[in-house]
C-alpha cells in the first residue's frame, strides 16, 4: 500500500526521458520512478533476488558444457579467482 507523498521537482529533459519511458511501458511515471529506486536502492531480500533474475535472464547467450559436472568444476574455478 503506499502511504508517502513526495514531490520532487525536475528539468524538462529528465521529466521527457520519463514520460516517454512511462509511455513505452503503459504505466504512470510514478511507477517508473518506483520502479527506478527499486533498482538503484534494493533493499528487501526478494527485491534484490529479482535484480539477480533479471541480470541473468539480460545476459547474452553462451556455450555450456554437456556434462553438468565440468561446469560445475568451472564455475568453482571462477569463484576462487573471484575470491583470491
Amino acid at each position: 500500500m503506499l502511504s508517502h507523498r513526495l514531490q520532487i521537482l525536475l528539468d524538462e529533459a529528465r521529466y521527457r526521458r520519463l514520460a516517454r519511458e512511462a509511455g513505452r511501458r503503459h504505466t504512470s511515471v510514478a511507477a517508473v520512478i518506483r520502479d527506478a529506486i527499486d533498482e538503484a536502492l534494493p533493499g528487501s531480500h526478494e527485491t534484490r533476488r529479482r535484480a539477480a533474475v533479471a541480470a541473468i535472464l539480460a545476459a547474452p547467450a553462451m556455450a555450456v558444457p554437456d556434462d553438468p559436472g565440468d561446469l560445475r568444476r568451472e564455475t568453482d574455478a571462477e569463484r576462487r579467482d573471484v575470491d583470491a
